[in-house]
């Protein structure tokens, strides 16, 4: 009777065990280096990036592919604030008094254009919740196994996200520290 006693008990723990694991979300994959930079995308929604008080704020539409990126940034009535394009040979800014400036980074041409640094280069990655491909990275994950916070390239990034069933983030902050702190938020309204 104790070692039927003893297979009960022993096969009630391993149900439980079983129970308790079924319970617990899957983690998520780990994307490819294919899909961390080589992925098009089309997004719209808000910005903000600010280093003191230099600020610029507004709605922007984002065209990305591996070696091209066009962004429409337009103020909250719709007037247009700039449009940036470029790739790897050098980016460009349309202003709407007609100034054009270029340069050869995204984070030279915005911080002449704005006063402000954003890194459009590392976005095109972290605003769909990856990685920038080949450099040193640390992630912490929410509970889902999404990651919920990115440390990279001297950012850190925290993601928010639309409900637990999102895989994609809504809301990107980033924090370059340091005594030139930059603080850039992102808000994704839509994907194409």
């Amino acid at each position: 009777m104790r070692g039927a006693w003893r297979k009960f008990a022993a096969a009630n723990a391993v149900a439980a065990l079983v129970a308790g694991c079924a319970t617990l979300p899957p983690p998520a994959a780990a994307p490819s280096t294919v899909e961390r930079t080589d992925s098009s995308f089309s997004i719209g929604g808000r910005i903000s990036a600010r280093r003191g008080d230099a600020v610029v704020a507004g709605s922007f539409t984002w065209v990305h592919d591996a070696t091209h990126d066009v962004i429409d940034l337009s103020s909250p009535l719709g007037q247009m604030i700039a449009k940036l394009d470029g790739g790897p040979d050098g980016v460009r800014v349309q202003l709407p008094q007609g100034r054009t400036e270029g340069a050869a980074t995204w984070s030279e041409l915005t911080e002449r254009a704005f006063g402000v640094t954003i890194p459009v280069d590392g976005l095109a990655a972290w605003v769909r919740g990856l990685p920038r491909a080949s450099a040193p990275f640390t992630v912490e994950r929410d509970d889902r196994g999404r990651i919920a916070l990115l440390r990279q390239l001297g950012w850190d990034i925290v993601y928010g996200y639309a409900d637990d069933a999102a895989e994609r983030p809504f809301r990107t902050s980033l924090r370059y520290p340091g005594a030139e702190a930059v603080d850039v938020r992102v808000v994704v309204d839509r994907w194409d």
